[in-house]
């Protein structure tokens, strides 16, 4: 990458890796399209929804929490996430992020090295965000469908 990148929200791929997950992904910075050392995404984990157990061999994760509330599970450790916290593991740290609140969790999610999850996330079916996951992901308000006309 050469050039500065500038995306809109709407303009990025949706998609979730497998059909039985519980998690989609906005896919912002894409290092297969882009040519970036690093993959960004905002994660959309649905109520109750989290991922499996992993870790990345060689790859930093980090986790902004955007929306919503949950509970990390790193190691020997969990965390109680919410809005405005971050959370950021080293390499070989085995962890479970899971929504655990009333409302969908959405997490600015960003893992340098790629590491093959934008590959993984690629691979999977595209999706569409509905009203509420634009509100979050624009910072526009979610308007009643009278107030669209």
């Amino acid at each position: 990458m050469d050039q500065p990148l500038f995306r809109h929200a709407s303009d990025c791929r949706v998609s979730r890796i497998s059909p039985a997950d519980t998690n989609k992904f906005v896919m912002a910075v894409d290092p297969l399209v882009d040519r970036t050392p690093f993959v960004s995404v905002v994660e959309i984990f649905e109520v109750g929804g989290k991922t499996p157990l992993h870790s990345h061999q060689h790859a930093h994760e980090m986790f902004y929490v955007l929306s919503g509330s949950g509970r990390a599970h790193c190691g020997v450790t969990t965390y109680d996430v919410a809005q405005g916290d971050t959370l950021v593991l080293p390499p070989g740290t085995k962890h479970v992020v899971e929504n655990t609140g009333p409302e969908r969790l959405y997490c600015l999610t960003v893992m340098v090295p790629n590491e093959g999850f934008a590959e993984m996330i690629r691979k999977g079916e595209t999706m569409s965000l509905d009203t509420a996951d634009r509100a979050v992901i624009t910072g526009q308000p979610a308007q009643p469908a009278m107030a669209r006309r």
